[in-house]
């Protein structure tokens, strides 16, 4: 049986461009289940950390410590967009690609697919061009293709930014059943009342910096640091 990737422990990690630290020095430790949310102002590193933890992004100093080999990472974890990236291919074909890649037959993945596009609300759209969906449609793609390989560890970058209410209903139902069903989530938002709905925990960064970590309800209930305690109350912080 192939044993979990998690716990992941991030060690003074750091994120240099030009010169300039934009992130760290953070070490924190995520594994357990649940959703943790990257809650902090626009320009605090909540992107930068993500892309980090899952390899997007080359640390300037630090260790990011999988409990498996680099060459089994990839296949265990998955990364959503803020801005969904898809392929000029049907749904189907988009759904499926990952389980293409990974040598199924295209019968198979499609069958595959065809179960996880009922299940985010996209039958109906399943042979059309990915193109045409609304914004909502394509992100609901964007989840079902990270999906679909069963991840143990989904990061999300502000999965809802330009979405309306209903979308983000939706896609926040999505979540909430990956959850229930195993997967370990990691995601950014800006919105605060998603947070208090999903978030089991919260980590609040500030100037690129982890400033506060705990648990949702004791997060809202008393945040420990004036920059937490500002944003919550929708304080533009400096």
């Amino acid at each position: 049986m192939v044993g979990s990737i998690l716990p992941v422990r991030v060690t003074a990690l750091e994120l240099r461009r030009g010169g300039r630290r934009i992130l760290g020095p953070i070490s924190l430790e995520l594994g357990g289940q649940g959703i943790t949310v990257l809650m902090g102002p626009n320009g605090s590193g909540k992107t930068s950390l993500l892309r980090a933890i899952h390899g997007l992004e080359r640390a300037s100093a630090g260790q990011v410590i999988w409990q498996a080999a680099a060459g089994h990472l990839r296949a265990r974890q998955a990364f959503v967009f803020q801005t969904p990236i898809l392929m000029r291919r049907s749904v189907a074909e988009n759904i499926a690609y990952p389980l293409v890649l990974d040598g199924m037959s295209r019968t198979q993945a499609r069958a595959q697919a065809q179960v996880l596009a009922a299940e985010v609300g996209l039958s109906a759209a399943f042979d059309r061009p990915a193109q045409v969906l609304s914004g909502g449609e394509k992100q609901k793609l964007a989840l079902a293709r990270a999906l679909i390989r069963t991840p143990e560890v989904l990061f999300l970058d502000e999965p809802c930014a330009n979405l309306d209410g209903r979308a983000t209903r939706e896609i926040e139902l999505i979540l909430q059943r990956a959850r229930a069903n195993g997967t370990r989530i990691l995601m950014s938002t800006h919105d605060i009342g998603q947070a208090r709905r999903l978030a089991d925990d919260v980590l609040f960064l500030y100037d690129g910096r982890l400033i506060e970590s705990a648990p949702r309800d004791a997060f809202f209930a008393a945040p420990q640091t004036p920059e937490a305690q500002a944003h919550i109350k929708g304080e533009l912080l400096p």
